[in-house]
């Protein structure tokens, strides 16, 4: 089995006849999926997804595939291919289009309506084709045929990608629902027909491949989510993903059932659903959609409504509502169903939103408490069937976290796969398909990208350290006045701290210890603003980790009189 390896060299120019595959994010991770394929000096991307920051990104928006592989050549991509309508595959588009909006977008009609929508946003009128399964296109080197997925999402495809230098079989993320809500199977006839024909490289959605079994089909939760309906007293506030329309669909059908209102809350919710709406995916029941304005009007028992925040994401409607920071108090007697799965990384803050609005009174149902969420990716026994059916020659896993990625390779071998052909790699590592054979090649420079208010790329690790430590260790500003001429201290030192559970007079002991060490220098005859205040944040510093076991962040302010 084939590992990346820190002095992995940097890939040299793509032999005659290959096909170059370099994930640029999704591999490692939940989230910013972006693969580029190259072939003869022309570009190929399919998804460009965002990724969701976490508590070890302070003040971060978004966190983007690292676009630098391709920011020099966009005039080299032929189009950008996009799976399905989800934001870690869709996200990132307005910031690849930024600098050449003329890209063209292919997809679905759900996806790319998705995509318009957001773009619109951005100002960017994109240049798309409307594709779906079955359909073959040629764009440019790549010949490119579309296969049905069933996902948690409509319209979702799969890729395959054909050239002379082997064939690309890209799975996107995926399911084998047998009984999915809108009657779209995952084809696997067409994934067999592919499979007869030759797949040399197979990239393959790794998210659940630990777990055992197969995933519960969609319609086994309804049941489950009527019964909440049926039982709930007061409102009912459901979280979910703002394109989670299967869901939502589930949750319209079971208001009809018990005679109640729905509204949605939140912008993107309400986008995505009325697009959902207005090109059939979702079916609204005649009288149950009011808008938010007139739940007010309303008995509570006859209120149901639908918003984001099932991740925990702290400005979403429900992390408000259970801080009390949104204009719907939810309290006793109320239900509030969650209805996700938790994305690796969210747990403590969704347990925290749980217990926030449990706190207030409310009944809160998630997928721990009853059946009312199925995943939306293939589970191992899923997994093992689309190998069988495949038989690929060479497996690269992708979509999911490292212990997803070996989960899935070994799923691959097991069904038959050479362990050398299964190449389990991380963002950044280039694969070379020559001649139907896959290797590793080298590695290109692939970080976080951070959006950070209006700026895209200026964030870096040194900014975000500086925030973790105003965060975790606090802030103690440090400020003399010296008169150079004389070599003496005029005023200070001053000490102010924040941050700090402490007394501020427990600072008054490190006081005397800057001056001393301010009087040694400048009767040494330094006098230079910058080693003065070097002198002062080591002396703080030390003084500080030693008798308050702290590593402030220190700003040292040397003036002159």
């Amino acid at each position: 089995m084939s590992h990346p390896h820190p002095e992995l060299p940097a890939p040299a120019a793509p032999a005659p006849n290959t096909l170059r595959v370099v994930a640029l994010g999704g591999l490692g991770e939940v989230g910013r999926n972006m693969t580029v394929l190259e072939r003869d000096g022309r570009l190929l991307v399919i998804d460009c997804g965002v990724l969701f920051p976490d508590e070890a990104h302070p003040g971060i928006d978004l966190i983007l595939p690292d676009l630098a592989y391709v920011e020099d050549r966009l005039g080299d991509i032929e189009a950008v291919i996009l799976t399905h309508g989800h934001e870690d595959h869709i996200g990132a588009v307005p910031y690849l289009l930024r600098g050449k909006p003329d890209i063209p977008l292919i997809g679905s009609q759900l996806t790319l309506a998705l995509v318009e929508a957001k773009l619109k946003e951005h100002r960017i009128k994109p240049y798309t084709l409307v594709v779906s399964e079955g359909q073959r296109e040629r764009l440019g080197h790549f010949d490119v045929e579309f296969l049905a997925v069933n996902h948690s999402i409509p319209d979702a495809l799969a890729v395959v990608v054909r050239t002379s230098a082997g064939t690309l079989l890209h799975t996107g993320d995926f399911k084998m629902d047998q009984l999915p809500l809108d009657g779209r199977l995952t084809d696997l006839r067409a994934f067999g027909r592919i499979g007869a024909e030759g797949v040399d490289l197979f990239l393959t959605d790794s998210t659940n491949a630990d777990v055992p079994g197969f995933t519960a089909p969609e319609r086994e939760i309804s049941s489950a989510i009527d019964k909440v309906f049926r039982h709930a007293e007061r409102r009912i506030v459901v979280a979910c993903f703002s394109s989670h329309i299967h869901r939502v669909q589930q949750v319209l059908d079971a208001a009809d059932k018990a005679g109640r209102k729905v509204a949605f809350v939140g912008r993107s919710m309400v986008r995505n659903m009325t697009i959902a709406a207005e090109l059939g995916y979702l079916h609204v029941p005649r009288g149950v959609l009011v808008e938010a304005k007139r739940l007010a009007d309303l008995p509570d028992n006859q209120v149901v409504l639908v918003c984001t925040g099932s991740q925990g994401e702290p400005m979403a409607a429900l992390s408000r509502m259970a801080n009390r920071d949104h204009q719907i108090d939810v309290g006793p007697g109320d239900t509030v169903l969650l209805a996700s799965s938790l994305i690796p990384g969210n747990e403590r803050s969704v347990y925290r939103v749980i217990n926030g609005l449990m706190r207030l009174g409310a009944n809160v149902v998630h997928k721990g408490t009853a059946k009312v969420h199925v995943s939306g990716h293939a589970s191992a026994g899923e997994l093992l069937y689309m190998y069988n059916v495949v038989r690929p020659r060479h497996v690269m896993p992708v979509h999911g976290e490292w212990r997803h990625l070996q989960a899935n390779a070994a799923l691959a071998v097991a069904t038959g796969v050479a362990p050398e052909n299964v190449l389990v790699v991380e963002d950044g590592v280039v694969v070379d398909l020559t001649d139907g054979v896959a290797r590793v090649a080298g590695v290109v420079p692939c970080g976080y990208l951070y959006v950070d208010g209006s700026s895209v790329g200026e964030a870096d690790e040194g900014l975000l350290k500086d925030r973790r430590i105003l965060r975790d260790e606090g802030f103690i500003t440090c400020i003399v006045v010296i008169d150079a001429a004389n070599a003496a201290i005029v005023a200070g030192p001053e000490i102010a701290a924040r941050g700090f559970a402490e007394d501020a007079d427990v600072f008054d002991a490190v006081i005397p210890q800057v001056e001393r060490a301010l009087k040694e220098a400048l009767a040494e005859g330094v006098v230079d603003e910058v080693q003065l205040q070097q002198i002062m944040r080591r002396t703080v510093g030390r003084w500080v980790g030693g008798k308050i076991r702290r590593r402030p962040m220190i700003i040292p302010v040397v003036v002159e009189a």
